[in-house]
């Protein structure tokens, strides 16, 4: 697991063992969208029902509508954005190819002026297109990078809806707890179980961020909360 402070080793060993086995595309995004989402619709649907002042299994049952479905169709939809994303790489790496094949020296030149604006130049620039161009996968990989700006890392559809499908089941199951064990003032502890999650979600995406943990928290929070009241007087204009 990686070091989210940033923190590692420089020995030649540590840098090979990092260098050679890279962490991959991280899922911070997935997750956090999947869960913050999930909370959001979730306790929107709680809080525009109990406006309304309609019965606790009204309640449980649209929410766990809207967990199922809604995390399905978010999930499907993170894999379609993200397997169209994967899609234009190898179509790009593809196009690359062909040029290389095509137009070597075209390509040559523009290995030359991509290492060039990365500072390097004279006998070590005319070296590193050498070097370079001499293995076919690592020139296409610096060209996408390069002409695209596209990491040598692939992104991986099905993880992407994995992680999206599941980080918003479990922060969207959170506002039904109350009403689904049948507690006492359920809307109450719903409420408050779900500001804690808000908080709790933007503290856990500050790790990967400047921001200190508690303005994180507190920003996701905010968001989540101003959608929350916005649902709860809907929900009380056609009160019964």
């Amino acid at each position: 697991m990686p070091d989210l402070s940033g923190n590692h080793g420089h020995s030649q060993a540590e840098i090979e063992l990092r260098m050679d086995q890279p962490p991959g595309r991280g899922y911070v995004r997935d997750t956090v969208y999947g869960a913050i989402d999930g909370s959001v619709t979730t306790f929107a649907i709680v809080a525009g029902v109990a406006g309304a002042g309609l019965s606790p299994l009204i309640v449980v049952a649209l929410g766990m509508a809207n967990v199922l479905a809604d995390g399905f169709s978010m999930a499907a939809g993170n894999y379609s954005g993200t397997k169209a994303e994967l899609d234009d790489i190898k179509r790009l790496r593809q196009v690359e190819e062909r040029h290389i094949r095509e137009e070597p020296e075209g390509e040559r030149r523009e290995l030359r002026h991509i290492l060039h604006l990365k500072g390097l130049s004279g006998d070590a620039l005319d070296k590193a297109v050498t070097q370079i161009s001499s293995d076919k996968e690592l020139w296409i990989s610096m060209m996408l990078e390069g002409e695209y700006g596209l990491a040598s890392v692939d992104p991986k559809p099905m993880r992407a809806a994995i992680t999206t499908f599941v980080a918003f089941l479990i922060a969207g199951m959170i506002p039904l707890m109350p009403f689904i064990i049948g507690m006492a003032d359920a809307f109450t502890l719903s409420s408050v179980l779900t500001g804690i999650t808000f908080f709790a979600i933007g503290a856990y995406k500050s790790q990967w961020s400047l921001a200190p943990w508690w303005r994180s928290g507190l920003e996701t929070l905010a968001i989540g909360g101003t959608a929350a009241c916005i649902a709860y007087f809907v929900g009380t204009m056609f009160g019964t």
